[in-house]
């Protein structure tokens, strides 16, 4: 009992700021690589190829569809035994073992990709055609039109769904704590489970993730502003 008395906010202080520094890492990798795979999707579910299409829809449907949390559990525990079992298949010896932080990055970009396929995809469907057909009669390369023409008309209307899927990433990362990874979350709850203080350590989480939820919301709100800059304000 004498340990419960000693700890504090104090000797936590460290590992918390330490774990909401992690927490922060596998957001922001598991949103850019999400990034890239909302333009993949969007691109092939609006490509004219058919198998293409039918296969970026079923990516966003069933990714959609399965809780997060189950996703996380199926590559932590059973991915490591199904990519063994296909090497085994090959004839090569090994053994692959698949870490916290690459399995909390892997699954929530793989899900972010799948939301922000139908964001982009709505946005880009929002552009004009007059401004891709004018495009296309100077001459642009797809490359160009895409970089002049589609991001800058599409962003304005992306934004807001990109803020709302980064909010929720951050909260998100607290479901790797069911595999045991030291992020925000789970050392919050060591801290609590340590001194018995339950109330003070969890507010303490919270307070963090509502600064960083705050700070994203700042950041969203400028980048909304410069890329609205000259449309008329409502």
């Amino acid at each position: 009992m004498e340990l419960y008395r000693n700890e504090g906010l104090l000797d936590w202080a460290g590992p918390i700021l330490q774990g909401a520094l992690v927490t922060l890492e596998i957001a922001l990798l598991a949103y850019a690589i999400g990034l890239l795979l909302g333009l993949l999707g969007a691109s092939a579910r609006l490509s004219h190829w058919r198998p293409l299409q039918a296969t970026a829809v079923g990516y966003s449907t069933l990714v959609r569809a399965i809780p997060e949390l189950l996703l996380i559990i199926l590559l932590y525990y059973a991915g490591p035994q199904a990519f063994n079992s296909a090497l085994d298949a090959l004839g090569w010896n090994g053994s692959i073992e698949i870490s916290g932080f690459v399995t909390a990055v892997g699954v929530l970009a793989f899900v972010q990709g799948a939301y922000m396929t139908e964001v982009f995809r709505g946005s880009i469907l929002a552009i004009p055609c007059g401004q891709l057909e004018a495009a296309d009669a100077y001459g642009f390369s797809r490359w160009m039109r895409f970089r002049r023409i589609v991001v800058p008309a599409m962003l304005p209307n992306a934004l807001p769904g990109m803020s709302n899927l980064w909010l929720i990433l951050i909260k998100d990362t607290a479901l790797v704590s069911v595999i045991g990874f030291e992020e925000l979350f789970f050392t919050a709850q060591q801290a609590a489970a340590s001194t018995r203080s339950y109330f003070l350590f969890y507010a303490v989480a919270g307070a963090l993730y509502l600064v960083m939820t705050l700070g994203s919301n700042v950041l969203f709100g400028r980048a909304e502003r410069y890329v609205r800059r000259g449309q008329p304000s409502a």
